[in-house]
């Protein structure tokens, strides 16, 4: 018999994500169209011997309200249970991603580093490139050693949007106004 992830699709001012709980634990907050949905969705459904059956769940709708709350600026931290699914490395590489303060940004180099892995710049970026709960693990905070924007599941205009709404871009201009 297989498990179920409870999925559901949900529609923000971003883009639209596809949200997956099991077990009283999100496992999934990604971002519909992007290019590896497949392979995030037969990793999920291999590792956790389970199935997608659209439907809610309290910790999907836990995740919206707080995924609202976020987008209108009002909160700066998730509080929700994770079910990280992918190797160790991996997780390491998510679990120092949820280590960036909100409004900041950090490059995969300096990632590597907090890792204490200064060499494993491409497996950093592999790594982030295969999370499958955005915006909560905020891959999005991830630009490039010259300070432009790189690469996201999302896109670039869904990281550029969400850097913007934490006012991460540009701290060190000074306003004319």
């Amino acid at each position: 018999m297989r498990n179920i992830i409870t999925i559901e699709y949900f529609k923000t001012a971003v883009g639209e994500l596809i949200l997956g709980s099991i077990d009283n634990k999100l496992c999934l907050c990604d971002w519909r169209y992007r290019k590896m949905r497949t392979s995030i969705d037969t990793k999920i459904q291999e590792a956790l011997n389970a199935e997608y059956i659209e439907g809610s769940s309290e910790i999907i709708e836990t995740t919206k309200s707080q995924l609202n709350e976020y987008f209108l600026g009002e909160r700066i931290k998730f509080d929700i249970p994770l079910l990280l699914i992918g190797s160790d490395f991996q997780k390491t590489v998510w679990n120092a991603l949820l280590q960036i303060p909100y409004g900041t940004t950090e490059t995969y180099q300096g990632l590597s580093k907090r890792l204490a892995n200064e060499k494993a710049i491409r497996a950093v970026a592999s790594a982030n490139g295969a999370n499958a709960i955005a915006i909560i693990i905020p891959c999005h905070r991830i630009i490039g050693s010259d300070g432009k924007l790189v690469g996201y599941a999302g896109g670039l205009g869904a990281k550029n949007k969400l850097l913007n709404l934490e006012n991460a871009l540009n701290k060190d201009q000074l306003s004319l106004f």
